[in-house]
């Protein structure tokens, strides 16, 4: 069912009706039960009366079975119950002295004393026995026990009947107060269908009932986020125009220089700016899809060891030979104990490779002409940690806490650097679990990737 008023009225309806079967139960055994023990006393008292004026003399034997049903004992619906009884007198020598009218010939009860059931001519009887030992007679009354269901039938159809009367107001009721208590939810969709796409404002759940504050909580931190995403997108939109224009005006210029020059020196070193302009763009389109690849994806769910010195070695030898071609050696330090101690981590190898890329590339692009760029494995606090050190100028000591905002360049910025390398790193390794850690080492910069305690 996926009405949620539907399935409330249901449950409410099958519940209700389900206490209200074991109440019918309960009232009809209950009830029963309170009618056998009245009507059991009506046939002790009747049989006691009888036997009473037998003793006393007050009424003679052979009369006395006729006029005991003329006792006063009404019971129910204005009928009288005494009237309902047969009364027989039996000697205690097995002779019939004297019975009612409409008792039957046979004998009630062959007990001679207290209660008992029998079947008399196919009718099954409730009896009453009394022995009079002083006038050598038993008193036998009883009544039909067809009678007494039937009567404890008209009894039980009197309380349920109002009841069953009941059941489709009660009905109405139940799908009324669903209907109302389902008011808020109808509120705040009304809402929701009000607003602009762009509305991201929290929802206010001021006054709203206990139950809608979780999903409010959780819508408004949804439109949190996806605020927070269009951000970015706006961002990333806006950096990247501006990023993107000052090269391509410059590719332009180059271009229009080498087309209106017939000096071959001035055309080759404006066909080799256009180059360096080439690929200092094609860096950066591939930057800024990797942010947006990190960005969008998920974090993975489980991380399984891998081979960390492996990763490691793989990417620098990506990265050699364009660094040789700026001037720039890239090593592996050499193997030892805290190496090969680190050398199996738990890391998602593309999210790694990615951040380890960008750190060595921004390490290169700020190293002097001739330097080396170190790449170590180590231990760090008994995790895993991969450090990566430069030769070139370092970072103002206040601006090493930008390094990672997307698009930001010191002072000491390299001239083809677009600001996007360590922010790409620090968003990759968190998507992972590990950390980025920048710091100055004197002449250089020193950048660490380690993982998280819990990773380690």
């Amino acid at each position: 069912m996926r009405s949620m008023r539907g399935r409330l009225v249901a449950i409410l309806l099958v519940s209700t009706g389900a206490v209200w079967l074991c109440a019918i139960a309960w009232i009809y055994w209950s009830t029963q039960a309170q009618i056998e023990q009245v009507l059991d006393a009506r046939l002790r008292e009747a049989a006691g009366m009888v036997n009473s004026l037998l003793t006393d003399n007050r009424i003679e034997v052979a009369v006395a079975a006729s006029e005991a049903t003329e006792l006063p004992a009404g019971f129910g619906s204005g009928v009288s119950y005494a009237r309902q009884l047969s009364c027989q007198i039996w000697s205690l020598s097995g002779d019939l002295v004297s019975r009612s009218e409409g008792a039957p010939a046979g004998e009630l009860s062959p007990a001679s004393d207290g209660f008992s059931e029998t079947v008399v001519d196919g009718e099954r009887w409730r009896v009453y026995a009394i022995a009079n030992e002083a006038l050598g007679v038993r008193v036998l009354v009883g009544d039909s026990v067809a009678v007494r269901d039937r009567l404890v039938a008209d009894m039980i159809k009197g309380l349920l009947l109002p009841a069953a009367l009941l059941v489709p107001v009660m009905a109405l009721l139940i799908w009324l107060s669903v209907r109302q208590g389902l008011l808020p939810l109808r509120d705040l969709a009304r809402s929701l269908r009000q607003r602009r796409a762009e509305d991201l404002r929290p929802l206010d759940h001021a006054g709203s009932p206990t139950e809608l504050i979780p999903p409010l909580e959780a819508l408004n931190g949804l439109f949190r986020r996806v605020e927070a995403a269009r951000q970015r997108e706006r961002d990333f939109t806006t950096f990247a125009a501006h990023e993107l224009k000052t090269p391509l005006a410059g590719l332009k210029t180059q271009a229009q220089i080498a087309l209106a020059s017939d000096d071959r020196t001035v055309q080759s070193a404006a066909l080799a700016q256009i180059v360096h302009g080439v690929d200092r763009t094609g860096r950066l389109v591939r930057q800024l899809l990797d942010l947006a690849s990190v960005e969008a994806a998920e974090p993975p769910r489980q991380v399984e060891a891998c081979d960390l010195a492996a990763l490691t070695r793989q990417t620098v030898e990506e990265l050699a030979a364009k660094a040789a071609q700026q001037g720039v050696a890239i090593a592996i330090a050499a193997d030892d104990e805290a190496g090969r101690a680190a050398g199996r981590a738990e890391v998602e190898p593309f999210f790694f490779t990615l951040a380890l890329r960008n750190v060595l590339e921004n390490a290169v692009l700020h190293s002097p002409l001739g330097g080396t760029v170190l790449c170590s494995l180590r231990q760090t606090e008994g995790c895993a940690a991969v450090v990566i050190e430069d030769e070139g100028p370092g970072m103002d000591p206040a601006e090493i806490g930008r390094a990672t905002e997307r698009f930001f360049r010191g002072r000491r910025k390299a001239a083809s650097g677009s600001g996007l390398g360590l922010s790409i790193a620090q968003l990759a390794l968190g998507r992972t679990g590990w950390s980025l850690t920048i710091e100055n080492r004197g002449p250089g910069l020193r950048v660490t990737l380690s993982a998280e305690p819990s990773h380690g």
